[in-house]
């Protein structure tokens, strides 16, 4: 019988293979955020693109002026469906989750790009709200959106309306964030409860005979990230729970690393309603978005003071410390259950919730 060292150095071997894209064409589990959007853009667009920059793959490229200058530049696209649903619409995420990559990027947010790609027969009066919403977004959050593309396509061709930003933040001198820096002892900080986002988008598309109280968490994490970096400023790396959840996120920074995530079950914070909905559904709240969340990692001694400033803003109240790095297992996310076990946390080939931001 194997050991459980064994095992586990088997299932390192495997997760630390190289992603293999073996699809023809190409599927929703490719948008999902998991192991299939990990083939796809390591074999058809690092393969294209390679350069220094892309090849972090972090949430946002950070590159030198020639004045010396640190600029944050990330882009991202918005096809959430529907446009509407508790807590905000497609417009509130595609400036929140620009705002977000800057943010946990190290930057400070500062100008933003809207493309909207429009199917033809939309409702000008749906599109006038939707830019509302953006419009109010950006300016709560002190930013501009500077510039813009606006293309028009033929009936049943976009779904209504996809809309792509993209943003520029300015990184302060001497602030540095990265994976790289993570050491065996520091703890793993949740700016909040999660989940919220993804049930509320699935639950406002109406296919499921669900009634629940939930709402949408979409918000602008940029002045909570300086308040967990006045509070923590050797924070070593931050990364906003999107595309995949906490799980996922925690999978990208424990990928190829020499240390493990270890997360708490029994801290993670989630609302009643989000883990009976999840519960229902047959879904695991670790893998359900977010669009006003982030994780962080903290050196141990910085820790609590972190999660004291986070709970003491409205954003931050529901902070928690749910976890710890490791030297081992090199590589691997785990959970201790409620029960006393544990059990590995791998990163899902697709997404039991597509089209959610």
């Amino acid at each position: 019988m194997r050991t459980e060292n064994q095992v586990l150095e088997r299932i390192d071997q495997f997760r630390q293979r190289r992603p293999r894209l073996l699809d023809d064409v190409v599927t929703l589990a490719h948008g999902a955020g998991g192991k299939s959007s990990a083939a796809l853009v390591d074999a058809v667009f690092l393969e294209a693109f390679r350069n220094p920059e892309l090849e972090q793959l972090g949430d946002a490229a950070l590159v030198r002026t020639p004045s010396g200058d640190t600029l944050a530049f990330t882009t991202d696209s918005y096809v959430v469906a529907p446009h509407r649903f508790p807590g905000g619409s497609i417009g509130h995420v595609a400036v929140h989750g620009t705002i977000n990559d800057l943010a946990v990027s190290g930057a400070r947010p500062q100008w933003l790009s809207a493309g909207f790609v429009i199917e033809e027969g939309f409702p000008i009066a749906e599109l006038r709200e939707i830019v509302a919403d953006m419009s109010e977004a950006a300016a709560r959050a002190g930013v501009h959106i500077v510039t813009g593309d606006t293309k028009v396509v033929g009936k049943g061709a976009a779904d209504g309306l996809y809309i792509c930003t993209a943003g520029v933040g300015v990184v302060p001198a001497g602030r540095r964030l990265s994976r790289a820096d993570v050491r065996p002892g520091d703890q793993v900080v949740l700016s909040g409860t999660i989940g919220e986002h993804g049930m509320a988008v699935m639950l406002a598309r109406g296919d499921l005979a669900i009634d629940a109280d939930i709402e949408s968490d979409t918000a602008p994490v940029h002045d909570i990230v300086e308040i967990l970096l006045a509070a923590a400023p050797s924070t070593r790396w931050m990364r906003d729970a999107t595309r995949g959840g906490v799980g996922t996120v925690s999978n990208e920074l424990a990928k190829d690393a020499p240390y493990a995530v270890i997360l708490d079950e029994q801290r993670l914070p989630v609302a009643p309603q989000v883990l009976g909905a999840c519960d229902m559904l047959g879904i695991d709240p670790l893998y359900v978005a977010n669009e006003g969340k982030f994780l962080a990692v903290v050196p141990h001694d910085e820790a609590a003071a972190a999660v004291a400033a986070l709970r003491a803003h409205p954003q931050g109240a529901n902070a928690a410390i749910v976890g710890e790095i490791t030297s081992e297992p090199a590589g691997i996310v785990a959970l201790r259950t409620s029960f006393g076990g544990s059990r590995i946390v791998d990163m899902l080939v697709g997404d039991p919730l597509p089209r959610i931001c």
